[in-house]
């Protein structure tokens, strides 16, 4: 698959997370010819947080994630990619249960302490015979790269995701490393396929639990690229603590602003290399809402923009029909009044209180549609509410990926 426009140059120069280990293994859930399995090891202490799907058919490795993040404590991740083991019934719960319970033993742990993410085909089991091939070869490979790890849970992806960042904790220097896969099927109802999070700082997991919500609703939460939902959508973080810092259990630890700035900046970039990658994206699309009632109105109205085909596909075709975002402004149900709207394309302003700007001239708006990052603001005109939300346009390249998806 021709790797994204919006890619970045390069995979970043990641650093070794102490107390974690990463590998991959074929397990082949399809006739492809690489990896399909990653397995990732964590030392004795590590702590875990998640944000799950709000999808009401979950995956069973959903489901099983949902009660282990409960005790807060870390192990083993196992990633599958290929197929999702969504809506599989008894069958896709046995397959979970048996990868949990097979490294569990492994590794000498209980199966609570091993969490699981699939991703792929919906109503496909998933294979135990190759699941367990795939896993007895990652018990005994050699530990991998980050990218390795990163290209391996891809599905659609056209390039590997993953960023990293660093906080000052206790006076020391903690490192955060994280890899995520996503490119269709993308909406904030979480919001993204499968991520996860390592860190080198010693943080308890009920205040990891915080600073991962706080930093999911201002990133994965705001992004979308065709306003479907996964059944799969996962994302984890894990803390080793081997960075030897005071544990950060409140927000008033010394390096707890700092960490919960590290994380949100890290999520942050995950979220944007997914929508980078949205499937047949040509441009990057930032919509910011202001004067709205609320905050959570302004998200809402932001996503009606963002997941309305008609402003994706003018966009995509460089057509500054601001009258589309007029209709997804009046059908997203929050309060607005036509004569106070306001909006822009990039730094030109197209309309004002309800109609176009005297004297408006197209030409910049234009030139503007015709870079990879496309600005859409809103004004309401009626209040303090705020958001910001990303998207891409929407291409003859999303259909031809998903009208044969299976295949």
């Amino acid at each position: 698959m021709e790797r994204s426009p919006l890619a970045p140059v390069a995979f970043p120069d990641l650093p070794v997370i102490p107390g974690v280990t990463p590998r991959i293994a074929r397990a082949r859930y399809k006739t492809w010819d690489r990896c399909d399995l990653t397995f990732v090891t964590l030392d004795e202490g590590t702590s875990v947080a998640g944000v799950l799907t709000q999808s009401r058919c979950p995956s069973p490795e959903v489901e099983w994630c949902r009660k282990a993040l409960v005790l807060g404590q870390a192990r083993a991740l196992v990633v599958n990619a290929g197929n999702s083991n969504a809506f599989t019934g008894d069958r896709g719960r046995a397959a979970v249960e048996n990868l949990a319970a097979r490294t569990a033993r492994h590794l000498g742990c209980d199966p609570s302490d091993v969490f699981l993410a699939s991703t792929g085909v919906i109503g496909v089991p998933l294979p135990i015979d190759k699941s367990e091939a795939g896993l007895a070869a990652a018990f005994t490979a050699e530990p991998c790269s980050w990218e390795a790890a990163a290209e391996t849970i891809m599905t659609t992806d056209t390039f590997a995701k993953a960023a990293m960042t660093s906080a000052v904790v206790d006076g020391r220097t903690v490192n955060l490393v994280g890899i995520i896969k996503g490119s269709g099927m993308i909406a904030p109802d979480m919001a993204t396929m499968l991520g996860f999070v390592f860190t080198d700082a010693a943080v308890a997991p009920e205040f990891l639990q915080r600073a991962l919500n706080d930093a999911n609703t201002r990133t994965f939460s705001c992004i979308t690229v065709d306003g479907d939902t996964s059944t799969s959508d996962t994302i984890l973080a894990f803390a080793t603590g081997k960075a030897g810092n005071a544990p950060l259990a409140q927000d008033e630890d010394a390096g707890a602003d700092a960490f919960r700035a590290a994380l949100a900046d890290l999520c942050h970039q995950l979220a944007q290399l997914v929508v980078r990658d949205g499937e047949g994206a040509q441009k990057l699309i930032e919509i910011t809402v202001e004067g709205a009632e609320s905050d959570r109105s302004a998200h809402r109205i932001a996503m009606s923009i963002a997941n309305s085909p008609l402003v994706k596909t003018a966009v995509a075709g460089e057509d500054a029909n601001w009258g589309r975002v007029v209709m997804a402004v009046g059908k997203a149900g929050e309060p607005a009044e036509r004569d106070r709207l306001a909006i822009r394309f990039g730094a030109t302003q197209v309309a004002r209180d309800g109609l176009a700007v005297a004297g408006y001239d197209e030409a910049p708006v234009a030139a503007h549609l015709k870079g990879q990052e496309i600005e859409i603001g809103v004004d309401l005109g009626l209040g303090e509410g705020r958001a910001t939300v990303w998207t891409c346009d929407l291409t003859h390249g999303y259909i031809s990926i998903n009208a044969d998806y299976r295949s």
